[in-house]
């Protein structure tokens, strides 16, 4: 008795990719920074959108503190309204410190500075340059 020459199967590969953000889970994130910034009272409140400047994030919002207590007490509360939402940060930086706090959320990076430090980077300079056409040449 002879048996049937069994077949072989190819699987395809399986790929995994990321569930693409709508618009609409971006500014729910968008508000919920915002949210969190206000109820603080951070002062000095800047949204900057880096979409095609960055691939690492669409929008970075930036914000002073008064102190380096407020500036931790800022960003504890970003994380805490993030986490309640189900939107925990991918990582948190300069807690110990607390003279720039930076909390990733992936689509909108949020940075809570002293004002000092915040004079000294510039990141809002260096996020803009070339945004808007010199006086001379707007027409």
């Amino acid at each position: 008795m002879t048996r049937p020459a069994a077949t072989k199967s190819v699987a395809k590969p399986r790929t995994r990719s990321k569930p693409a953000r709508t618009a609409d889970a971006a500014e729910r994130l968008r508000l919920l920074v915002i949210g969190a910034l206000d109820d603080l009272k951070a002062k000095d409140v800047q949204e900057i959108d880096v979409r095609g400047k960055s691939s690492v994030t669409d929008l970075l919002v930036v914000a002073s503190g008064t102190s380096s207590r407020h500036v931790k007490s800022i960003a504890d509360e970003v994380v805490k309204k993030a986490k309640q939402a189900g939107l925990p940060p991918i990582g948190v930086e300069g807690q110990r410190e607390a003279e720039w706090v930076l909390v990733d959320l992936g689509d909108v990076i949020v940075h809570v500075m002293l004002p000092r430090t915040r004079e000294f980077y510039g990141l809002e300079r260096l996020w803009t340059v070339g945004d808007q056409l010199p006086a001379a040449l707007a027409g």
